[in-house]
């Protein structure tokens, strides 16, 4: 089960992600939660995965194409405080490089 809670700070929407990120529920509940934000006219969003536990090909796949989608509506993605589980997800799939990845939540607001 993954559970999203949204903040705002200035004009980035950072959502504190927890749980899994997986085939199904997780995926879906990410997908609309970010396509309402895009609905709602946001374009600064942050994913803070510091809780997500686990994260499977098709969570990572949905992962990779909501950052297209955000990018499609001339918006950024940026990824938060990764465990080194995920990042090395995203290091075998040559995925790493194609995100904006921080460790400190102010840096990353910064960096929009």
């Amino acid at each position: 089960m993954l559970e999203i809670k949204e903040r705002k700070i200035n004009d980035v929407i950072i959502l504190d992600l927890k749980g899994k990120i997986t085939i199904g529920e997780g995926d879906r509940l990410l997908r609309e939660k970010i396509t309402d934000l895009l609905d709602r006219g946001e374009r600064n969003i942050i994913l803070n995965m510091a809780r997500v536990s686990y994260l499977d090909s098709s969570g990572t796949g949905e992962v990779v194409s909501l950052l297209m989608k955000v990018k499609k509506r001339n918006g950024e993605l940026k990824l938060l405080s990764l465990s080194q589980k995920i990042k090395d997800i995203f290091q075998i799939a040559q995925l790493l490089s194609i995100f904006d990845y921080y460790t400190d939540e102010k840096e990353a607001i910064e960096a929009f």
